[in-house]
């Protein structure tokens, strides 16, 4: 069998560029801080939902609101 390899080089500059510029026109940035062992437990919950861990706290910080919201 022979072994196949990747032609990947890496992003361009002009990608990189793309992307700094929809960060900064398009998301806001926060950082949490967690217990140490908390973050892969976090992790490996959203992964079993089909879930970024990004996804999974925007998801749980809004149906927080959302129920608090509601008075439920």
């Amino acid at each position: 069998m022979s072994e196949k390899k990747s032609t990947y080089k890496g992003s361009s500059e002009a990608q990189r560029k793309a992307v700094a510029k929809y960060h900064a026109e398009k998301v806001d940035n926060i950082q949490i801080r967690v217990p140490k062992g908390r973050k892969d437990y976090y992790k490996i919950y959203a992964a079993s939902v089909g879930s970024s861990l990004n996804q999974f706290f925007i998801d749980a910080a809004d149906e927080k609101i959302d129920r608090d919201n509601n008075g439920e």
